[in-house]
């Protein structure tokens, strides 16, 4: 795993998605592997807090027997979240303006998703 590597992936997505405010990747307990963003530190702590949002999200779908959840969106009026799940705890996550286009920050997640997965394995 290249830090390198992981950086240019997340530019790629926060750059491919419009209304994109930064990128990070995380590991389950939300340590932060590497992150694309003007403001890091936010971001460092968002991913850390997301990371219990996922797992409890997890744990509540599991109880109904419905597997893994895939993606997650959060948002409020200042802020959404987008978060896609990795394997092995791993998550990517890109931090959006409220009035972002969802589609476009779907695609551009799930692109950088695969490729993330790749340099985590």
């Amino acid at each position: 795993m290249t830090e390198v590597s992981l950086s240019a992936i997340l530019r790629t997505a926060v750059t491919e998605a419009p209304g994109a405010l930064g990128g990070s990747l995380a590991a389950g307990d939300g340590e932060l592997v590497d992150t694309y963003a003007a403001d890091r530190e936010r971001l460092s702590l968002l991913a850390a807090h997301y990371a219990a949002l996922l797992h409890q999200t997890r744990a509540a779908l599991r109880t109904f027997h419905f597997g893994d959840p895939v993606e997650l969106l959060v948002g409020n009026r200042h802020l959404s979240i987008l978060l896609r799940a990795l394997a092995d705890g791993y998550f990517a996550l890109l931090a959006l303006e409220p009035d972002a286009p969802l589609a476009s920050a779907r695609a551009a997640l799930e692109r950088a998703a695969v490729r993330l997965a790749r340099e985590v394995a």
